[in-house]
């Protein structure tokens, strides 16, 4: 059973909305998980400042008493302004080429909400990327280049992330464990029922 997950590594509720669905997978067996690339602010978009009222307002009121609801502890990065995600997006899809996306994508949300790593820098990427077991230089050239770009593109039907795509169901934004155990609970009914032949022969 697969949970699609489009994200941005500078989405402060990614970062939160991981906590609920590890929770629900611990009690659901058999679930993997895809994640997919989605920029919140592409090239061209004005860049946010973590020192702008918008920023401080949404993190005193919105993340810091989820964070702490959820029982999560993040920083909000100081970097000023908060580096575009196109370079991780970039190494993100080279990590899943060989193997390692989703250990990819959760180790640069965690540096990045976590420690306030520079995740725009190509040398950070790296770093997460080598201690992942990927090769350095392979890496930083896929990051330096526009191989991938085609593939980060913003698809019409996600308007706002995180958003869980299980099945036919689409959960977007946080969501409690109970709402996941209860979406994939009914995404392994579904498919049980398709494992079987009706009295007419159907299969």
């Amino acid at each position: 059973m697969k949970v699609t997950i489009y994200s941005d590594y500078v989405c402060p509720f990614c970062y939160l909305g991981k906590k609920p669905l590890e929770d629900a997978i611990k009690e659901v067996s058999d679930v993997e998980l895809e994640w997919k690339p989605f920029q919140l602010r592409p090239e061209g978009a004005e860049p946010l400042s973590p020192n702008s009222s918008y920023i401080q307002q949404g993190w005193k009121f919105g993340v810091q008493p989820l964070a702490q609801k959820l029982g999560v502890e993040m920083i909000l990065p100081t970097m000023d302004p908060h580096p575009s995600t196109k370079k991780a997006h970039r190494g993100f899809l080279f990590a899943e080429e060989n193997g390692k996306g989703a250990e990819y994508a959760q180790a640069v949300l965690a540096d990045f909400w976590t420690k306030g790593k520079e995740i725009g820098d190509v040398n950070v990427l790296a770093d997460i990327a080598e201690k992942l077991g990927l090769d350095r230089s392979q890496f930083i050239e896929a990051v330096s280049n526009t191989k991938y770009d085609s593939s980060i593109q913003n698809p019409n039907f996600i308007n706002a992330v995180p958003t869980f795509i299980i099945g036919d169901q689409v959960l977007q934004g946080v969501q409690s464990k109970e709402a996941f155990i209860q979406a994939l609970n009914n995404q392994k009914l579904v498919e049980q029922s398709s494992l079987s032949c009706d009295i007419d022969g159907n299969c």
